[in-house]
């Protein structure tokens, strides 16, 4: 096949324009991959949590299992983060455990403080 002169440099700049673009859209998509899986390890660990609870565990023990439940996240989740009501758990009463102010990482630096992930789990006590 034979090609024009004004034709040689056309494949080059469409290039050029198309994979800053598609550069981008993978970069998103493993951001909110990241981010996905960040919000799926935090409820997990506060289910693992609020069940702990429910069985009569110390509102210390029950941080400790969320912690200890979510250490794949980067950066880590303390204590600190995580909120239990209430602190003792009588039969038949709720309990609530949540994780609040955790920001997970940003690998692309598209979200320079992170993005705010948390979750709230309530389990009957006694169960």
């Amino acid at each position: 096949m034979r090609r024009f002169r004004a034709e040689r440099g056309a494949v080059a700049v469409e290039f050029a324009l198309v994979v800053p673009v598609l550069l981008m859209m993978v970069f998103a998509i493993v951001e909110f991959g990241i981010i996905y899986n960040s919000q799926l390890q935090v409820t997990a660990a506060v289910r693992e949590g609020a069940r702990e609870a429910a069985l009569g565990a110390s509102a210390a023990e029950v941080r400790s299992t969320v912690v200890a439940a979510a250490s794949g996240l980067t950066p880590d989740l303390t204590a600190a983060n995580v909120r239990v009501t209430p602190a003792t758990c009588s039969t038949g009463a709720d309990v609530t455990v949540s994780v609040v102010d955790y920001r997970a990482g940003s690998i692309t630096g598209l979200f320079s403080d992170g993005v705010e992930v948390g979750a709230t789990v309530v389990m009957r006590c006694g169960a």
